[in-house]
């Protein structure tokens, strides 16, 4: 499957029906096993935490206000939709892909773009501004830490480690902050010295990167993984690694419905299985190992 998902491609493809663990919201789009799996890679934002939700929200209206800039005659929805769709297609990269895009589409259009880094650097503050509440409320103990995170997150992770699984954690978002909103979501101790994130050298992190570490560290055959994501490009990577994949389709911030434009998408990936959070984790565990 190409990198390059676009919402054509989204809206051409033909979702496989799939069916239902009895009594559950799980669905099983091919029946796999995962019982020789030896290590889990989660994904961070929105497959575990839920601090930075609503991130498109502030990404998006930024660039779109880049573009209007150089009227060009296109209109705030015009450009709004073509922003959310390479948004979209670039999510579970790291961030400076989308922002190489952002510039990609300013030169398009004749402008002089900042550098790419810049404009990663007024995305964060706008999204500092947003998040700072709940970054203080974590600190401040006003927040309890659960409510920051997907439902089930802890009980799975808790449930795998006792099971004796090494547990990974690797996102696109810088990895200063993965590591301290690890630590504030209380998810750190899960994977101690095993969480990845972006880094300014950008060329040298992917999470494909850190499956091979994985892979190496471990000893393990490509089968031998399992990973858990809520973007493309984290099932993508768990499948080629031949490993079994289940795709976090979660209805933010709520959490306790399926996104369904989220599940098509995690299925054109290659996704095995569409949860909508981890609450039903004995279910899935059962099902998988």
């Amino acid at each position: 499957m190409s990198e390059e998902i676009t919402w054509t491609d989204l809206a051409a493809f033909e979702v496989p029906s799939g069916e239902f663990l009895p009594g559950t919201c799980i669905e099983v789009v091919r029946r796999v096993k995962a019982a020789g799996t030896r290590a889990v890679l989660f994904d961070f934002d929105g497959t575990l935490s839920l601090i930075r939700s609503g991130w498109v929200e502030v990404m998006a209206p930024m660039m779109v206000e880049v573009l209007l800039d150089l009227r060009t005659g296109e209109s705030a929805a015009e450009l709004e939709a073509i922003v959310r769709e390479f948004v979209a297609r670039l999510t579970g990269k790291q961030t400076i892909y989308q922002m190489l895009e952002l510039a990609a589409q300013v030169r398009n259009r004749g402008g002089t773009p900042l550098d790419p880094l810049a404009y990663k650097h007024r995305y964060l503050d706008l999204l500092g501004e947003k998040i700072k509440d709940r970054l203080e409320g974590l600190r401040s103990g006003r927040i309890s830490p659960d409510t920051m995170l997907v439902p089930g997150s802890r009980a799975i992770l808790e449930a795998l480690r006792d099971r004796g699984f090494t547990i990974y954690i690797a996102s696109g978002t810088d990895e200063q902050f993965v590591l301290d909103e690890a630590r504030l979501a209380g998810v750190a101790p899960y994977a101690p010295g095993r969480i990845y994130g972006a880094i300014d050298d950008y060329r040298n992190y992917s999470k494909r990167m850190v499956i091979g570490r994985i892979i190496a560290e471990q000893g393990i055959r490509p089968a031998e993984l399992l990973g858990f994501g809520d973007g493309y490009v984290e099932i993508e990577d768990v499948k080629a690694a031949q490993g079994v994949a289940v795709g976090v389709a979660t209805d933010e911030p709520a959490c306790r419905s399926i996104d369904e434009w989220k599940r098509r998408r995690l299925i054109m990936a290659g996704a095995d299985a569409i949860v909508p959070n981890y609450l039903e984790w004995e279910a899935l565990l059962e099902f998988l190992l």
